[in-house]
């Protein structure tokens, strides 16, 4: 299916709709330009259709996992004085440079969206920012968005036509490598978002004159720092609290925890922390349980592969063992590698003293996203002042880090300065 110019068109008209792309686009960026003023208020709209359930039943065929928090969230975003307070925010009004130069904040122009396909409703919320600032967009669904972007963004256009030439949405598959390089040939700006394999493809395929706008994969860790030291209330505040967000997020954003660090070179810590966690997140698992069908299915075949491994190549060891629990486990590793873990429940335990951080850290540098810290509140500043000296870009409470709030930056920039331009004038 085919979104173009607020028609829906059949996928075998790709090539046709192809050959006039070009020409289209360039006639609205010489002929209109969008008032960011509408676009809020269409957003707007479409957020209190959200909150009143309009969309319940398409959204229910997605199965998400998390679907009411996520949707929460997304309500919350999309609201008139929330999208105000972030455009304020990110592109605030810039000042002339001289009496006679203007400079001004414009469209890059036309971007073009490569969606992944792990979060629903991503692709759609990824055009929405590209019409904050102004832009055509143009968006290539992945495989698995079953529609509903389509669904979305034909809804705004209802709301508020004047989006109508700003919005064109293929269902290309990626390996149509030609129709995607027609794409990317007539954008200003390519927003990727996806794993190493994905940005690298796009690098191959994108024009020197075009600019990357790169969403990748991203790591996030929990540090405990003097852990056996904390107050026994907080102590239970703080590993609830991860165990919480361990198991209720799957490990599968970007923000989850997949390796629990402790500021130690004691092997025998680790063993300890994972006896004392596990029962946490056991009875995490029985809070957050699995569900959809598929979802507990894979979270079996999981578990029983990594077993499978595990027992063929030997691996486990004196020093690097598997604590197994009902619907969770916890792994001991001896390394201390920053590294995805099994996800859906089954986290990475391992040793990082404080001043090995910077050292093993910046190993994946350009990967690393959250931090859950769990330290003495005196020791807070010292530890978040390292932790961003080695490269993280968001240092939470281990039960928020996963947590979003007004005004936040994504993988430590403003995505919509990532989308503009400043033009200098100079006038009579």
């Amino acid at each position: 299916m085919i979104l173009y110019k607020g028609k829906v068109y059949e996928t075998s008209c790709q090539r046709w709709l192809l050959d006039h792309l070009e020409e289209d686009i360039n006639d609205t960026r010489v002929n209109k330009k969008l008032d960011i003023t509408k676009v809020i208020t269409a957003v707007d709209a479409l957020g209190k259709k959200l909150a009143r359930g309009e969309y319940d039943e398409q959204i229910a065929r997605l199965d998400m996992e998390g679907i009411k928090e996520q949707l929460d969230t997304v309500i919350q975003m999309v609201k008139r004085e929330n999208l105000d307070y972030r455009l304020s925010l990110e592109l605030p009004e810039h000042q002339e440079s001289k009496d006679v130069i203007k400079s001004r904040v414009l469209p890059l122009g036309t971007l073009f969206h490569i969606a992944a396909g792990n979060m629903d409703g991503l692709p759609a919320y990824s055009v929405i920012e590209g019409l904050l600032t102004g832009n055509i967009n143009i968006l290539k669904l992945p495989q698995a968005d079953q529609g509903l972007s389509i669904e979305i963004l034909q809804a705004l256009i209802e709301t508020e036509p004047s989006i109508t030439d700003f919005i064109y949405v293929f269902d290309t598959p990626s390996s149509d490598l030609e129709a995607m390089k027609k794409m990317a040939s007539v954008s200003d700006g390519i927003v990727t978002w996806g794993g190493d394999e994905a940005v690298s493809a796009v690098r191959r395929f994108a024009g020197p004159g075009t600019k990357l706008i790169e969403w990748g994969h991203r790591l996030s860790f929990a540090y405990l720092s003097g852990w056996k030291e904390l107050a026994p209330e907080i102590f239970e505040r703080e590993i609830k609290g991860l165990a919480d967000h361990i198991m209720s997020t799957r490990q599968l954003l970007c923000s989850s925890c997949q390796v629990i660090y402790l500021d130690t070179e004691d092997m025998e810590q680790v063993h300890e922390f994972c006896r004392v966690f596990l029962p946490y997140l056991e009875k995490a698992a029985e809070r957050f349980p699995a569900a959809s069908m598929g979802m507990r299915a894979e979270i079996s075949l999981r578990r029983y592969c990594d077993t499978l491994n595990k027992i063929i190549l030997e691996e486990e060891t004196e020093e690097s063992r598997i604590y197994g629990g009902k619907g969770c486990s916890l792994t001991a590793c001896e390394d201390k590698e920053l590294e995805l873990s099994d996800m859906f429940g089954n986290c990475l335990v391992k040793r990082l003293p404080a001043k090995e951080m910077m050292t093993v850290l910046r190993r994946k540098k350009g990967c690393l996203q959250t931090a859950g810290l769990i330290c003495k509140e005196q020791k807070r500043e010292e530890l978040a002042g390292l932790l961003a000296a080695c490269g993280v870009v968001r240092i939470m409470r281990a039960g928020h880090m996963s947590k979003t709030f007004l005004g936040e930056a994504h993988d430590g920039e403003y995505p919509l300065r990532r989308y503009v331009r400043i033009v200098d004038i100079e006038t009579e």
